[in-house]
């Protein structure tokens, strides 16, 4: 029996499209590995070709400048180490996983090597709701945060992330690491224990206000003076 025309049609673009995905993974680890041996700057699209084993076509066909291949390690690195933060989140807690990140973002080569190389291409991924880069880092600290089982709104999101963009050019101690993610894991939850533990304001009774009560009213008498006759 034949199999539908569509149906082949969409194996097809199945396989093309695993194919593809392969090929840009094998792009950004060979970028990492160009940019920790030779740093962002120095390292060229070639180098790149090269070292992934694909003609320049290929790679050209992925990402159109060094720019672009460089966000994309950037991005990927921190997509890594927002899955494994929320492993262990879900596990041990939110400060474990902080910690983590933190460590994390200090002992990666390839993110050490963009920062200390390129900075500027880092700034996009800095800056509060600057672009799809700070969107994507907020949506990977929410899922941290979800998995610790700690307060996940956008302005928790966003405290957790600004301290850890601070050390994206400037990476944190081992020790700086721990007592920020504690702080941080024993603020967040205490503030959403107050704000639960705050009881709404009672509102006065209401106050019911009789009209006065007129006196009654004076027949006159025959002599218009109004005395009795």
């Amino acid at each position: 029996m034949t199999a539908p025309a569509n149906a082949s049609l969409r194996g097809t673009r199945t396989r093309s499209g695993n194919a593809m995905g392969r090929t840009r993974t094998a792009l950004l680890e060979a970028a990492a590995e160009c940019v920790t041996a030779r740093g962002a700057r120095a390292t060229t699209m070639g180098q790149l070709a090269v070292t992934g084993g694909v003609a320049k076509a290929t790679l050209y066909n992925h990402f159109r400048t060094k720019d672009e291949v460089l966000a994309a390690l950037v991005a990927s690195r921190v997509a890594g180490l927002a899955q494994t933060c929320a492993e262990l989140a879900g596990t041990h807690g939110l400060r474990a996983a902080l910690e983590q990140a933190s460590a994390g973002l200090a002992a990666d080569t390839a993110l050490r090597a963009v920062a200390v190389g390129e900075p500027a291409l880092l700034l996009p991924l800095l800056a509060p709701d600057a672009g799809p880069g700070w969107d994507t880092a907020r949506t990977a600290v929410h899922g941290v945060l979800e998995a610790a089982g700690a307060p996940a709104g956008p302005g928790a999101a966003d405290v957790v992330l600004r301290w850890l963009a601070g050390q994206v050019l400037r990476p944190a101690t081992a020790e700086q690491a721990r007592v920020g993610a504690e702080v941080l894991a024993v603020g967040l939850v205490a503030a959403v224990e107050t704000v639960e533990t705050v009881e709404p304001p009672v509102e006065p009774p209401a106050v019911t206000v009789e009209p006065p009560v007129e006196p009654p009213a004076v027949a006159a008498s025959s002599s218009g003076l109004g005395w009795p006759t």
